[in-house]
Parts: C-alpha cells; sequence; structure tokens
C-alpha cells in the first residue's frame, strides 16, 4: 500500500532558528531519507518552497480564479511530502513519527487510491 505522508510546519518558526539547529534537523531528514531508500520504501519526495510562492488556482463561474499564496490561512504550512510504501497505516504512522518535522507540526498520514 502507498501512503503520502505530507509534513506540515510553520514557516516563521523555522526561520527563526539558529543555523546550527536547522543544520541538526537537515541531518536527522538526511538520516530517515536514507533508512526510507535504503528499505525500498520511499518512492518520491521532495521539499517545497516557501508557501509565498504559492499560487492556489480554484474555479469560479466556471473560469479559472487564480489567488497568490496557500489555499486556507493555517498557522502550519504543507513543507514537503514523503510517498513511502508500508504494509499498513500502523507501519505509515511508525514511519511519519520518524519525520523531524512531527516535532514542531505535524504529518499527515493519507492512503494513495489506485484507479484501474
Amino acid at each position: 500500500m502507498q501512503y503520502l505522508l505530507m509534513c506540515c510546519f510553520d514557516e516563521t518558526r523555522w526561520a527563526k532558528l539558529p543555523e546550527g539547529e536547522r543544520g541538526k534537523i537537515m541531518d536527522a531528514y538526511g538520516k530517515l531519507i536514507y533508512e526510507l531508500k535504503t528499505s525500498g520504501r520511499l518512492l518520491a519526495g521532495a521539499q517545497l518552497d516557501r508557501s509565498a510562492s504559492a499560487v492556489t488556482v480554484r474555479e469560479k463561474n466556471r473560469k479559472p480564479v487564480i489567488s497568490d499564496g496557500p489555499f486556507a490561512e493555517t498557522k502550519e504550512q504543507l513543507g514537503g511530502y514523503y510517498l513511502i510504501e508500508a504494509p499498513d497505516l500502523d507501519r505509515a504512522i511508525a514511519i511519519a513519527a520518524k519525520i523531524p518535522a512531527v516535532r514542531n507540526g505535524s504529518i499527515e498520514v493519507r492512503p494513495i487510491m489506485k484507479f484501474d
């Protein structure tokens, strides 16, 4: 089964961290990515640019409406994701608990729906 692990955190809090602390967190990400790759569980993943660079597309009166920024005003922003292979939800949750963003943010875990 495939799961998408979405890493959400407060970008302003990240920006205020000392460079050394950010380095330690990024090292933890590197170790996790290595573990997931070598175990064959990591299918894809990426860090996203700041939410200020986002564009949201909606539809109004059958025409696209484009606005700057993320879809909703929240305290946490989507900062990255992992697409993983796991035998079940419990294992996907265990992997999500290892993602450094969980310390000061949240990880949303969603099963991927397969379309025939």
